[in-house]
């Protein structure tokens, strides 16, 4: 169950944070407010030395915290992994994607082991936040860090945390949303936890790193199942003439056993579109069955190609025809354009001739080009993703295919 450490019981500690994107900044930002001492690790020059001036350009980290911890000594960006010979606990947040064959990439996490195990002194505590398949943490990351750093197996601990960041969510953040922590050894697991309830309210511990890389994917391909499945219902409804919407919110009105999931043109992000593929992979390895799973990718990846195609019925011939993304992050109000389903959409449309630009103010820089302001010159826009500050009135009489609300 979960479980509230009082912060004073934790000692300040130093520590290394190895990825300084979405999950590793806002960690190294809160372990700082926390008390600990922070060296961030990233291999990219140029945001390190952006970070290092109090930019973060992260989404969920005020430049006011980050410059706070900077000016008292408290957080500091290196590209040095020999920086982290002294720290006392190592989180490693780096990418885990997909390959081009839309296979796991581990490499990213494998990197980072092996240059942490080069500098990995006696006790140090290393915590892996990325996603991974279940058995990663054991079989992949002890085994390089005992070989690399070439300590005892008594001499290594390490635990695995599974990362829960949603950027743009105003309601949870990463000091109220649970945290889940496993450890390889009782002591791991007892470090991990006490490190982190020093800026955490509750604290789940799980029996093995084995359910925790598990439970990291159930949460996500929960959502994406969920979300293929519903955008596969709003083609039925709009089949038999029926507005989507209208009976999601109905359903909606049942108090238990039902969770609100809407339409879009798919899934994008870090997480959702990533997590399920790792997890049908494992059970491919273990000669499992993944049908539901292999099923949504398979639903969620023809969603650009059925708004492709509804784009074609609007207008007919799709050559030389203007067309508008309107928002090309993978969700509202935030500027991440990782796995957006807007490039396929994009790929489709001008495979069919279409001339397609987009709008995205939070995006700005996209596929090598600038948002273009939304206008009334355009022969069609389609809706991919609505932020706060749109005003779909600035379209004025250009058709609008909204990939969220299935009926116009």
């Amino acid at each position: 169950m979960p479980k509230t450490l009082k912060p004073y019981l934790v000692p300040r500690l130093r520590i290394g944070v190895v990825g300084l994107g979405y999950v590793g900044l806002p960690l190294a930002v809160s372990a700082s407010k926390a008390g600990h001492l922070v060296l961030g690790v990233d291999i990219d020059h140029a945001h390190v030395s952006r970070v290092n001036s109090g930019d973060s350009r992260i989404q969920g980290v005020a430049a006011v915290d980050l410059l706070h911890a900077i000016k008292h000594g408290k957080f500091q960006a290196t590209t040095n992994y020999g920086d982290l010979r002294d720290v006392d606990c190592v989180l490693i947040c780096v990418p885990t994607p997909l390959t081009v064959n839309k296979k796991p990439d581990l490499s990213y996490v494998e990197n980072a082991v092996k240059n942490v195990a080069k500098v990995l002194k006696k006790d140090t505590l290393v915590i892996l936040e990325s996603t991974v398949a279940p058995g990663t943490t054991r079989n992949v990351v002890l085994p390089i860090l005992r070989t690399e750093s070439r300590l005892d197996l008594s001499d290594v601990e390490v635990a695995y945390s599974p990362e829960r960041v949603d950027p743009g969510n105003r309601n949870w953040n990463i000091s109220n949303t649970p945290k889940i922590v496993a450890g390889l050894t009782p002591t791991a697991l007892a470090r991990a936890s006490k490190f982190y309830s020093s800026f955490i309210q509750n604290i789940f511990e799980c029996s093995t790193v084995e359910v925790a890389e598990m439970a990291k994917l159930l949460e996500n391909t929960y959502r994406f199942v969920n979300i293929s499945f519903i955008n596969e219902f709003a083609q039925i409804c709009e089949a038999l003439g029926i507005q989507v919407n209208e009976v999601i919110n109905a359903a909606a009105t049942k108090p238990y056993g039902f969770m609100q999931f809407t339409p879009s043109l798919g899934v994008g992000g870090h997480c959702i579109p990533v997590d399920p593929i790792y997890l049908a992979d494992a059970a491919l390895k273990s000669k499992a069955s993944a049908k539901f799973i292999d099923l949504a990718i398979e639903v969620n990846n023809a969603q650009p190609s059925y708004f492709a195609k509804k784009a074609q019925r609007i207008l007919g011939d799709l050559r030389n025809k203007k067309i508008l993304l309107v928002g090309v992050a993978y969700k509202s109000n935030v500027s991440d354009v990782r796995e957006t389903p807007a490039k396929a959409l994009r790929v489709l449309l001008e495979q069919m001739g279409a001339i397609v630009v987009w709008h995205d103010e939070l995006v700005m820089k996209w596929e090598g080009e600038e948002s273009v302001p939304m206008n009334n010159s355009f022969d069609l826009a389609i809706l991919v993703t609505l932020h706060d500050y749109m005003s779909l009135t600035d379209l004025g009489t250009v058709p609008l295919l909204n990939t969220q609300e299935i009926d116009q």
